[in-house]
């Protein structure tokens, strides 16, 4: 299923819950004013008890009491159905906001997958792989790193919250970088590193495939201080960045040096003609 038709599936969800807790409050309102009658009779029937018992028969007085009991009894029934409908208006109303947040998660990741394939321009693509850290994921250093395949060594291209050149080259299959980058599969460490610790013990690696390609991996390092932990939505994101920002920095690379190429050959046949 496509991105906009599970937006369509939530956004559906999202109005039958909206229905639902609208009929939940309606019901609500009439149960109040029906309790605020029942103690308006309840306290008739105690004026008139009040008023009457001095001089009412004992037969009187029973049938008061009873009528008395009974409001009550409906009283204390309909106090009672009141809670079950607030607890389920406010169950209703936890369901609608979960609803609106999946809405909300899925839309920033449809928005991110298209930017990522946005453009064909490099520098660009890293630039949004960078925001897309930053804003959604909420990381406040992190480091993109490269694989250079005939040295089998990741290089950094952009960082965040630390300079570029102080990212340490890292061998594949070396440290806990280069043995994460080997794997392909999404780490994170259970612990943050302590700040200070080294630019080799990351908190999170993420490598960057197509298929069984390498294309490189994203290093973050430590999370924006109002972020104190991961989200299902971030799972999600490291997912996305995992394929999509593999593909679109692949695809731009692959732009870049055809266009390079291209030039080249574009300039040659012009010297030609001279």
């Amino acid at each position: 299923m496509t991105a906009p038709d599970d937006r369509k599936n939530l956004l559906m969800r999202g109005q039958e819950f909206i229905q639902m807790y609208r009929k939940v409050e309606s019901f609500t309102q009439e149960l109040m004013k029906e309790n605020e009658r029942l103690r308006y009779l309840a306290a008739t029937l105690e004026q008139e008890k009040a008023s009457t018992q001095a001089g009412a028969s004992p037969e009187e007085v029973q049938s008061l009491k009873g009528r008395l009991q009974q409001l009550e009894a409906e009283r204390d029934s309909l106090a009672h159905r009141f809670q079950q409908v607030e607890r389920e208006n406010q169950d209703f109303a936890n369901r609608y906001l979960e609803i609106e947040e999946e809405n909300n998660n899925l839309a920033n990741l449809y928005v991110a997958s298209f930017q990522l394939h946005s453009t064909l321009d490099f520098r660009e693509v890293v630039q949004i792989v960078m925001e897309i850290v930053i804003n959604l994921v909420g990381a406040e250093r992190f480091g993109l790193m490269l694989l250079d395949e005939r040295k089998g060594e990741l290089y950094a291209v952009s960082s965040e919250g630390i300079p570029r050149e102080q990212i340490p080259l890292t061998k594949l299959g070396e440290g806990t970088i280069g043995r994460v980058a080997s794997s392909g599969e999404t780490w994170v460490s259970e612990q943050p590193p302590p700040p200070g610790a080294a630019l080799t013990e990351p908190h999170v690696v993420i490598p960057m495939r197509i298929k069984e390609q390498l294309i490189g991996v994203i290093v973050i390092y430590a999370l924006l201080e109002q972020k104190p932990s991961f989200s299902p939505l971030d799972y999600e994101l490291f997912n996305l960045l995992a394929g999509h920002a593999a593909t679109a920095l692949f695809a731009s690379k692959l732009y870049a040096e055809s266009e390079r190429k291209l030039s080249t050959i574009q300039g040659f046949l012009e010297l030609l003609k001279r």
